[in-house]
């Protein structure tokens, strides 16, 4: 069935456009401060940006939130999705206009950065247990597919800014708890002192759960330590250190099983107690001169390892883990020049990666005994990108964007356990990606654009598993997108509103999809698919202490046509993915940082397998957040927040598990919650 976008957001762009253009004619009462935005890598205004860019400060990141978890901030970004806050060992799915959808857990298809940094691996996986919210002070998304600038699995990008001290100096010590043993320690120092600067976070996390066998205990370094050489060079070394001793996994469950207790863990989950431990550390370290020739030189490397065991929920070749050695380095340099009498910006640079793990895997009885190996292997991801973009200023209202890219990555398998045959082989892959846009600054704070690129999805190492046996499927290769986009952007002076609006349309074909086989699961090049939709966010000042803020998305993301060695599924839904969502903020606050905030949150109904035989219904939840503070000294403050989470007690998933096995799609969402802590600041 074809799903139309319903009318009434025709009139609601109806009613946001007119007083748009109504505004070009007359004078703008208020002038909001100047945003620019780096997500791109070519830094500018926002208003200049042909592209769907959404940014996060730090105090919609901080204000009354656990930082816990991305999905707290990302919720209010249009075309976002996110499930599955609640099993930390399977860790959050996020999609961005459908990509990443696909993920049995964790992320594909999507580019995370920190700090520079890219947790996004070579052969398109992702990690985001590392990320420190508690010092991120900025993050953006870039909402739609940036192969251009971020290679391979850059369906959208989620960039991640922490502190360096030099905006933020001072200590603070945070403590919080809440239901289902939530529990979190946070202390933070940072400042400036001659040329060094610093800023050290540390966090402890622990937490009961929701449902049985759900229990995760985590700490969190994240530091930063910058050195001015001079007033236009610097250097910043920045460490991260990961120590997760136990994240449990209680599974999913049946719908007989969620009818039963909602509590309740799978059976295989308690008996072999499924879970993960992970250790990793991150050394980063960026050098930036300002004054090459007349542009900008920014270098930056990194060398990370990380160690990680689990245990699955099933008998069998349940029990894997990895040794991780991860580096890799970048250089950009960004210039301006003059062609002719316009303006050019432009920025030139490589990527350059290699990951290497050292995976086992061992058989499981039913009792939870480690049996006999079953996998030994290294799997080896290198890739190597250079792009160049520029940003032609055609008139003062006019900018033509224009970019390119090359990228290679080759993944290879040397197995050494040959018990099972010879698993080895090797793939590689060469790829072109390209972006346009026009921007069209109408008004000062208004602005129109159309852009259009090519994005590039490369299996993962899981993702080549081979049905026949021997080494790699030799049928699987990359998917390829194709993203076309119109939007409108800026600030209606006399209303005190910003508006954001975006029409994309992305083809997408040789799209990876799973399919089960012999009680595996394996991929195929099986689908080209279409997502096309409509987001619109608003932020609305309506009076001094009062503002409202919504974020909203109407998609249809369907197969065109999609085959499995079995059955055809031309015309179904994508699974996993709502197609409309809204997300609303009613927010008051005064100068003496007293704040409530009620949240409302919808999430359309969804399907949970391909053959769109299990429907996931929709729901509300209703959230609320209030908090103040004290001064009690010149430089001492304390404050505190309360956080009530689902208030209307709403059933729901937390998450949804895509073609689960043996009808195994759900793992129950908390109801009504409760969380609250205290900061003190000095």
């Amino acid at each position: 069935m074809r799903h139309h976008l319903p009318s009434p957001l025709l009139l609601a762009c109806t009613v946001l456009v007119s007083p748009v253009w109504a505004q070009a004619t007359s004078s703008e009462k208020a002038v909001l401060p100047t945003v620019e935005v780096s997500a791109p890598r070519l830094a500018r205004e926002l208003y200049a940006t042909p592209a769907a860019v959404s940014t996060l400060e730090g105090g919609e990141i901080a204000q009354g939130q656990q930082r816990v978890r991305l999905d707290e901030s990302l919720n209010r970004v249009p075309g976002v999705f996110l499930q599955n806050r609640d099993n930390f060992a399977q860790g959050q799915r996020i999609a961005i206009r459908g990509f990443g959808a696909r993920a049995p857990f964790g992320v594909r298809g999507i580019t995370v950065m920190v700090d520079g940094i890219p947790y996004t691996l070579p052969d398109g996986q992702a990690q985001l247990d590392a990320i420190d919210l508690d010092s991120a002070k900025r993050i953006e998304v870039i909402r739609g597919p940036s192969s251009v600038l971020y290679g391979n699995a850059a369906g959208g990008v989620i960039a991640v800014t922490t502190a360096d001290g030099r905006d933020n100096p001072g200590s603070r010590l945070r403590m919080g708890a809440g239901s289902d043993g939530y529990q979190k320690v946070a202390l933070q120092n940072g400042g400036v002192q001659g040329d060094w600067s610093h800023h050290i976070s540390l966090t402890a996390l622990n937490v009961d759960g929701y449902r049985d066998q759900g229990s995760t205990e985590k700490y969190l370094l994240n530091a930063k330590l910058r050195r001015e050489l001079s007033s236009e060079r610097a250097v910043t070394a920045i460490i991260n250190l990961l120590d997760n001793p136990r994240s449990e996994d209680p599974g999913a469950l049946n719908a007989r099983e969620v009818a039963a207790g909602r509590h309740q863990a799978a059976p295989n989950s308690i008996a072999l107690d499924a879970g993960q431990t992970v250790d990793q550390q991150l050394f980063g370290l960026q050098y930036e001169d300002l004054a090459v020739g007349d542009g900008e030189l920014y270098l930056n490397g990194f060398i990370a390892q990380r160690r990680f065991e689990q245990q699955l929920p099933f008998v069998g070749s349940s029990r894997l883990g990895y040794q991780r050695d991860y580096m890799g380095a970048s250089a950009e340099y960004h210039h301006e020049i003059t062609i002719g009498s316009l303006p050019l910006s432009y920025i030139v640079g490589m990527d350059v990666a290699r990951q290497e793990d050292d995976r086992f895997r061992n058989d499981v009885g039913a009792q939870g005994a480690v049996g006999e190996p079953l996998a030994d292997e290294t799997q080896t991801a290198t890739s190597a990108g250079v792009f160049a973009q520029g940003d032609l200023a055609l008139s003062e209202q006019f900018t033509l964007s224009l970019g390119t890219r090359f990228d290679r990555v080759a993944l290879n398998v040397d197995d050494t356990f040959l018990a099972d045959e010879d698993q080895s082989g090797e793939r590689t892959f060469n790829e072109w990606s390209g972006s346009a846009g026009l921007s069209y600054r109408y008004r000062p704070q208004h602005q129109a654009y159309i852009n259009t690129g090519t994005a590039f999805e490369t299996p993962t190492f899981s993702e080549f598993s081979n049905p026949l046996g021997g080494g790699f499927n030799p049928t699987v290769k990359p998917q390829k997108a194709w993203n076309r986009e119109i939007g409108l952007r800026g600030y209606i002076g006399p209303l005190a509103m910003d508006y954001d609006l975006a029409l994309f349309s992305v083809r997408v074909r040789d799209e990876l999809v799973p399919y089960d086989e012999g009680g595996r699961t394996f991929y195929q090049n099986a689908g080209d698919t279409h997502r096309d939709g409509i987001e619109l966010a608003l932020g609305w000042q309506l009076a001094d202490q009062w503002r409202v803020n919504s974020a909203l998305t109407l998609a249809r993301y369907e197969f065109d046509k999609f085959a499995t060695p079995s059955e055809r599924f031309d015309g179904n839904r994508i699974p996993g993915l709502p197609e409309q969502t809204w997300v609303n903020q009613l927010t008051w606050g005064n100068l003496d940082q007293r704040f409530a905030t009620l949240e409302t949150e919808y999430i359309g109904d969804l399907v949970a397998d391909n053959v769109n035989e299990t429907a996931v219904d929709s729901y509300w939840l209703l959230n609320l957040r209030v908090g103040d503070g004290w001064q009690l000294t010149e430089d001492t403050r304390l404050s505190a927040y309360l956080g009530l989470r689902n208030l209307l007690d709403e059933e729901h998933y937390a998450n949804v598990r895509l073609n689960g096995t043996f009808g195994r799609f759900y793992e129950p969402a908390p109801g009504r919650s409760v969380y609250g802590g205290v900061e003190l600041s000095f």
